[in-house]
C-alpha cells in the first residue's frame, strides 16, 4: 500500500505546518481549497486558525457541504484548535452563522482558555504515546462535554483536551507548532490499522 493520502485544508490557519509534519511521516499531502480537492483523500486535517472565519470560508468556497459529505461517508478527520471545534456536535458560544460539520460528539467553548496573551505551553500524557507530548494552547477552546462513543486521550486540569470517535481525532492545542509529529502519527494510525 503506498503513503496515506492527506488533504490539509488550506483556507486559513496553521496548514501549512501540518503539511510539513505529514510529509515528514510519509504522507502525500494535498493543500484542499475547492471540491476537487478532496477526491481521493484517505483523510483530512482541519488546521487551527479563527474558526468563525473559517465557518464562513468552508461555506463561500462550496467545501462545506462537499467536506461534511465525505465526513457522513467515513472520511477520517483531524481538528486542532479551531478545526476540533469545526468538527464538534455543538459550539456553545459561536456566531449565529457559524457551522460545525459534527463529525464528534463533543460540545466545546471557543477561546475558554483565554486570550492570546493566555497562551501557554505544558506536558500532556498522552494515552497511545509512550512519553509525555509538548502541547502549544493559543486562543484554545475547552470541550465541555463528550459523548459515550467518545474516549478522551488527554486531559489538562482535569479536561478533555485530545479526543477520538471512531477515525475523527481533535485537540484543543496546536501540535503542529512543534517539532514532535506524534499526534498526528497517532490520528495516521486511527485509519491506517497501525
Amino acid at each position: 500500500m503506498g503513503a496515506s493520502r492527506i488533504g490539509v485544508l488550506a483556507l486559513q490557519g496553521a496548514f501549512a505546518a501540518h503539511a510539513a509534519v505529514l510529509r515528514e511521516l510519509g504522507a502525500d499531502v494535498r493543500e484542499v481549497r475547492v471540491p476537487s480537492d478532496l477526491d481521493g483523500l484517505d483523510a483530512l486535517v482541519l488546521p487551527g486558525g479563527e474558526s468563525t472565519t473559517m465557518s464562513r470560508l468552508l461555506v463561500t468556497s462550496g467545501l462545506f457541504d462537499a467536506i461534511a459529505a465525505r465526513l457522513a461517508d467515513g472520511l477520517a478527520a483531524l481538528g486542532t484548535c479551531a478545526g476540533m471545534i469545526l468538527l464538534a456536535g455543538e459550539v456553545l458560544d459561536g456566531r449565529p452563522d457559524q457551522r460545525c460539520f459534527g463529525a464528534i460528539d463533543i460540545t466545546v467553548r471557543r477561546n475558554a482558555y483565554g486570550r492570546q496573551v493566555d497562551s501557554f505551553e505544558t506536558d500532556l500524557a498522552v494515552n497511545g504515546l509512550d512519553h509525555p507530548f509538548h502541547a502549544v494552547f493559543i486562543r484554545a477552546p475547552i470541550i465541555t462535554h463528550v459523548g459515550a462513543a467518545v474516549d478522551v486521550l488527554a486531559e489538562h486540569e482535569g479536561r478533555p483536551v485530545v479526543v477520538r470517535g471512531g477515525n475523527v481525532m481533535v485537540a484543543s492545542f496546536h501540535p503542529e507548532l512543534t517539532s514532535d509529529g506524534r499526534i498526528h502519527a497517532l490520528f495516521l494510525s486511527t485509519f491506517q490499522g497501525v
